[in-house]
């Protein structure tokens, strides 16, 4: 029984320790996804700070805030869920604190038994003397028997009794440290939120800045969907006359590959997910498709690409190898590179700089060219994906962040 008491609590102390470990596994994955958060909200102060020196309300330094705020957001919620996780493990220590102690107070008991036994033995008759009262060698030699195993359980009583000790210690200064740690979080916690309702009151005041330039605001909203529409008008054509040449002549609404284009359009579609962002930093600030405006909820916009925003001067990189099409210059869009890859199309707009020119074959995260800046400050890429004639979802195609 005495044995049994040790094992039950070591194995409950060795599951309880596999639990937290588990748990400290999880602390590690939340520890990563603060660090992204860190910094998401580093770049968007960046890009903020550069929208914000214009002194004016924009479109761009909403989206800028818009996106701080979610990281934001997110790294608090990365907070309470760390201090979820330290709720947590601190009750279980403190199971293993609370049975532990039961086993230890059980497992002295029963030492005590053990050594009271042994002095009343030793007052009524000595070994020697037990030994030698035996009716026959037999009995002797079982009596000299016993004493040596009620010997080794006190010594092994007494062995288990300190580890068990020595494993409380450990746990309560296991506490101690985990309180301390609670304590850090729960000051980064109360800051976290101070600076996340700081963005919030920003955001509020950008929004209601943009409200007293609507007139403005919705005509830049127009001038942009002319401009899109526009880019749409050239890329369909540019497409339906390349498809028309693969074809020779052919209607058809698919390209007629070669085997080396096909074998490139087929590496093209197996790294969905997994193609490179045509810039180094940034962020999404507009999605695919139609989706309300970020200020007036009335008015949907309508997007062919997604929209990504970025610092002044960042180099624009091709996502995948393959050549380059089409360099064009549209309104509203300024300059539009169009790279093929077999079926496949990527384009980039709103370049400053182009570095390329048509029939140049070119590789993955080969510069393209320079993202153009806005006069309120604004560094923002047009990014679109095409197969054949199909316009797709390109932050289905990128490798998520």
């Amino acid at each position: 029984m005495r044995i049994s008491i040790f094992h039950i609590s070591l194995f409950f102390f060795l599951f309880a320790l596999g639990h937290l470990a588990s748990a400290q596994k999880s602390r590690e994955e939340l520890e990563k996804e603060k660090k992204e958060n860190l910094e998401k909200i580093s770049q968007a102060e960046k890009i903020l700070n550069q929208t914000t020196s214009k002194k004016r309300a924009t479109i761009g330094q909403l989206n800028a805030l818009n996106y701080k705020i979610d990281a934001q957001q997110s790294l608090t919620n990365s907070i309470s869920n760390e201090l979820n996780l330290l709720n947590q493990k601190l009750n279980e220590i403190g199971s293993i604190i609370n049975s532990m102690e039961s086993d230890l107070d059980k497992m002295k008991t029963e030492y005590a038994s053990m050594i009271y036994a042994t002095q009343k033995s030793n007052q009524s008759l000595s070994k020697l003397a037990y030994i030698f009262a035996s009716a026959s060698f037999y009995e002797m030699f079982m009596r000299l028997k016993y004493m040596e195993y009620y010997g080794k359980m006190r010594r092994q009583q007494a062995a288990q009794i300190e580890i068990i000790r020595d494993l409380l210690i450990g746990q309560k200064e296991s506490v101690e440290k985990v309180r301390m740690e609670k304590s850090t979080l729960l000051q980064e916690q109360i800051f976290r939120n101070r600076e996340l309702n700081k963005l919030k009151q920003q955001q509020s005041s950008l929004v209601a800045e943009l409200n007293t330039r609507e007139k403005q605001v919705k005509s830049e909203i127009e001038d942009r969907k002319k401009a899109v529409d526009n880019l749409e008008k050239i890329i369909a054509e540019l497409i339906k006359k390349e498809i028309e040449k693969s074809s020779k002549g052919t209607s058809s609404t698919k390209f007629a590959l070669t085997p080396e284009a096909k074998e490139l359009s087929d590496s093209f579609a197996g790294n969905r997910n997994k193609l490179f962002w045509p810039v180094n930093s940034g962020f999404i600030s507009q999605k695919f498709g139609t989706h309300p405006h970020p200020v007036y909820k009335n008015i949907q916009v309508n997007n062919d690409g997604i929209d990504i925003q970025t610092n002044e001067n960042e180099a624009i990189r091709a996502v995948f190898a393959g050549e380059v099409r089409n360099v064009a210059f549209i309104p509203g869009m300024n300059n539009v590179v169009m790279v093929q890859h077999g079926e496949y199309f990527t384009v980039y707009a709103r370049l400053k700089d182009v570095k390329v020119k048509k029939g140049d074959k070119i590789t993955a995260k080969e510069t393209l060219g320079i993202v153009y800046t806005d006069n309120d400050g604004t560094s923002e890429i047009q990014f679109q994906v095409w197969k054949n004639n199909q316009k797709l979802n390109p932050e289905q195609w990128l490798f998520k962040k």
